[in-house]
């Protein structure tokens, strides 16, 4: 059997892992280029928790500078099984308020122009992206929510804008309508790439807005996030120790399939593989390439 090592990725507001002890930072040499920050490593309890801040600590990155690959391989390299992205976000229901967290359990697409996959000419790979969310996972995170009296919501649609402007009152009316129950800007490609590296996934959705559709709140600006999120960043500190005091020794079986992604989805012959590619691929894809 599989260690279970929990990742954490922060995002806005999200800078550091309160609780976490004996910790030791890394910085992880990734054949994707330079991750956002040096892996912070150590643990809750008995759980072996890796922290990386998706923005960089003082938030020096902007969601579409972000390097994806680089992040998820790196956590990757250090052992990482469930990964729980915490994510700031606009909401489109009047009954998801600010302050609220969302368990979503889709996403939808709307960047443009960043690096969504670790596979392509020379190693081309298609993983099933129907359910990103480990219902599992979810469901951990919903349970030490209920130990904690923190509100959440299970369910929902996250729609990944490119950004880094919020969007125009036309274009968050048109999320509305669609059927779209939160924004953000950072959760795509990363749920791609991590579901391509077998890393089960889920997302802790913190709402610090109602984005611009509302007619009752003033639009999204950078201050009323940044005081949202920093209310939120207690409660989901106080989360993650509880998820991660709880959390099983070994790695468990995902019902979505996330542990076992890349059975089956290497269409690229191997006798005309790229080495080069290979050669990136060795965490990633390491179980099925040399197994």
């Amino acid at each position: 059997m599989t260690a279970a090592v929990l990742g954490v990725m922060g995002g806005s507001g999200v800078y550091d892992l309160p609780g976490l002890e004996d910790v030791r930072e890394e910085r992880v040499a990734s054949p994707w280029g330079e991750p956002s920050d040096a892996l912070r490593i150590g643990r809750i309890g008995d759980t072996q928790v890796v922290f990386l801040a998706r923005h960089g600590r003082g938030h020096r990155l902007s969601p579409s500078g972000i390097n994806y690959r680089a992040n998820i391989d790196a956590l990757k390299r250090a052992g990482v099984t469930d990964l729980v992205a915490l994510s700031a976000c606009g909401s489109f229901r009047e009954e998801l308020p600010p302050g609220l967290f969302v368990l979503v359990d889709q996403f939808v697409d709307r960047t443009h122009g960043r690096a969504s996959s670790f596979f392509g000419d020379g190693c081309v790979a298609h993983v099933s992206l129907a359910h990103p969310v480990g219902p599992g996972l979810q469901a951990r995170i919903a349970n030490a929510a209920r130990a904690e009296d923190i509100a959440v919501h299970r369910g929902g649609t996250y729609v990944c804008m490119e950004g880094p402007q919020f969007s125009s009152l036309a274009e968050s009316r048109a999320y509305k309508a669609q059927g779209f129950d939160v924004i953000g800007m950072t959760n795509m490609p990363e749920a791609k790439l991590a579901r391509e590296a077998e890393i089960t996934y889920a997302t802790i959705a913190m709402v610090t807005d109602y984005d611009c559709w509302h007619p009752g709140h003033d639009a999204v600006d950078v201050a009323s996030v940044i005081a949202v999120a920093r209310a939120n960043a207690d409660k989901a500190a106080r989360l993650v120790s509880r998820l991660a005091r709880d959390f099983p020794a070994e790695r468990e079986p995902c019902p979505a399939g996330s542990h076992r992604a890349l059975d089956g989805a290497i269409m690229t012959a191997p006798s005309v593989r790229d080495p080069a590619l290979l050669a990136k691929l060795d965490a990633v894809a390491g179980r099925v390439l040399n197994g």
